[in-house]
């Protein structure tokens, strides 16, 4: 009986949880010195907190069902969500290596650290996934002309992540001071 209310418990917090990444996915705004297909959104929070107290699979959920739910409603030019597939991989590398590392170092200073370190892996990784898979496709689908592709990987991809990471962290940051209490008893719960 307990472990069906904790599972219906860890649904509905999930659900809540992608419902308020989903908008706040929708409150994206751009950088004005990166180019216009790059968009600050802080839809990763939600994720983040469902990683961290209920576990990865949690936080991926958070991440698929907020980039289907604005797929859904939003939709894409071509009806392929090449954006949303970009976001949901974004997502994942960053609150993954988070999770790691907070789960073996469970302070401020392990979140900072494993912040740090899932702000690397996320530019990176997404530079790389960006070279090999997302600009291709956007300019197959999109019909994107020609254009250098390393150097809107440099000079946009690499440094907007970098600083969409460290958004990130300040705002996770301010945010787990406050709810240090609540999060640890979450973990608790979930993590047992």
């Amino acid at each position: 009986m307990v472990n069906q209310k904790l599972k219906l418990r860890s649904f509905v917090t999930i659900a809540m949880l992608s419902s308020i990444s989903f908008i706040l996915m929708l409150l994206n705004f751009p950088l004005p010195w990166f180019p216009v297909f790059l968009q600050i959104d802080f839809s990763d929070v939600p994720a983040l907190i469902a990683t961290i107290t209920m576990g990865p699979v949690a936080g991926i959920l958070v991440e698929l069902f907020k980039n289907i739910l604005d797929w859904i409603f939003s939709g894409t030019p071509t009806g392929v969500p090449v954006g949303h597939m970009a976001n949901f991989a974004t997502g994942i590398l960053f609150i993954l290596p988070v999770y790691y590392i907070y789960k073996k170092f469970p302070t401020i200073k392990g979140l900072s650290f494993g912040l740090i370190v899932g702000t690397v892996i996320m530019s990176v990784g997404m530079s790389l996934l960006n070279y090999v898979a997302f600009l291709p496709m956007y300019t197959y689908f999109l019909g994107w002309g020609t254009f250098d592709m390393k150097e809107t990987i440099v000079l946009g991809i690499l440094p907007f992540n970098i600083v969409k990471g460290i958004m990130l962290m300040v705002i996770i940051i301010l945010l787990f001071r406050t709810m240090k209490v609540w999060i640890e008893n979450q973990r608790a719960q979930y993590l047992l």
